[in-house]
């Protein structure tokens, strides 16, 4: 398994990505329960890659229900080092429109019912997420994209609420004063573990409305989305396509070694507990002795 290095988590209207070869549908028991779904492995582009449907292949999860931990500790354990994340996102901006792309570069949680770290139970990290998402995948993603035809952004501060609710307009209008440029609901803690995992990260956010501030437009609605959604599935697949070919050389990137300087425990084996170690030494097992 340790030959699948990228790994694909996809969001809402993405179930599966087309023209994999050499399929193998892996299923996993992690530490932390189980995943969304089934990994499914397969070479796309002469590189094999991990896909999972983030609320799995049927949409039985809400965003507050995913196990986020259990998906990124199965990402590792399938040895991937890039995750492609794509994701339905609202639209703060007039400028960015329902079918747009964007390729955010920071994120704002105001999430409040999540577990936003895998460290705990004897062994504390404070880990730097400045800038949360990867910035040469995100770059990467965004040349990816851009290949396609499709209108596409990068850079945007991407608000994630709990959900599964929508926005009041009031909470809206904030966010928009604020300055974000989209809203969703499954980055965080999604993006926070994928770097404590030292795994690479960035977001492809597939525009499906307006949110609820734009006067001119409707609410938003399930309907609005998944029409929305549906139109841009082939152009998300394609553009994975772009960026696992320009993912071949196995780029090392800061997020690779990310847990080098934020563990503040103290790094030997025998004093972290045995049921901690069980959990956390896919992670840190390299930087303890």
């Amino acid at each position: 398994m340790s030959d699948v290095k990228i790994g694909v988590i996809g969001g809402s209207g993405l179930y599966k990505i087309d023209g994999l070869a050499d399929v193998e549908e892996i299923k996993l028991t992690t530490p932390f329960g189980d995943p969304s779904d089934n990994f499914i492995v397969g070479t796309l582009e002469g590189q094999r890659v991990a896909f999972l449907p983030r609320h799995g292949r049927h949409h039985a999860l809400s965003p507050t229900e995913l196990n986020s931990h259990a998906n990124i500790w199965g990402m590792k354990k399938l040895g991937v080092k890039y995750i492609i994340a794509v994701n339905a996102c609202g639209s703060l901006r007039e400028d960015i429109a329902p079918r747009h792309i964007v390729v955010p570069d920071q994120l704002v949680d105001r999430t409040r019912s999540r577990d936003l770290t895998f460290y705990k139970g004897g062994v504390v990290v404070h880990m730097g997420v400045a800038d949360p998402y990867e910035p040469a995948l995100a770059e990467l993603v965004y040349e990816g994209v851009k290949e396609t035809g499709a209108p596409v952004h990068l850079g945007g501060d991407f608000v994630i609420i709990e959900g599964p609710r929508f926005s009041t307009k009031a909470e809206s209008r904030i966010f928009r004063n604020w300055g974000c440029s989209i809203i969703g609901m499954t980055s965080i803690p999604e993006a926070f573990l994928a770097r404590e995992a030292e795994i690479a990260y960035a977001t492809m956010a597939h525009v499906t409305d307006y949110d609820v501030w734009h006067e001119e437009e409707g609410p938003v609605s399930v309907e609005a989305v998944i029409a929305n959604l549906n139109a841009n599935v082939d152009i998300a697949k394609q553009a994975i396509r772009n960026i696992v070919i320009k993912l071949a050389g196995e780029p090392d990137w800061p997020s690779h070694q990310a847990l080098s300087n934020a563990i503040i425990s103290s790094r030997q084996r025998q004093n972290v507990p045995a049921d901690t170690w069980e959990k956390l030494d896919l992670f840190i097992g390299k930087y303890y002795s």
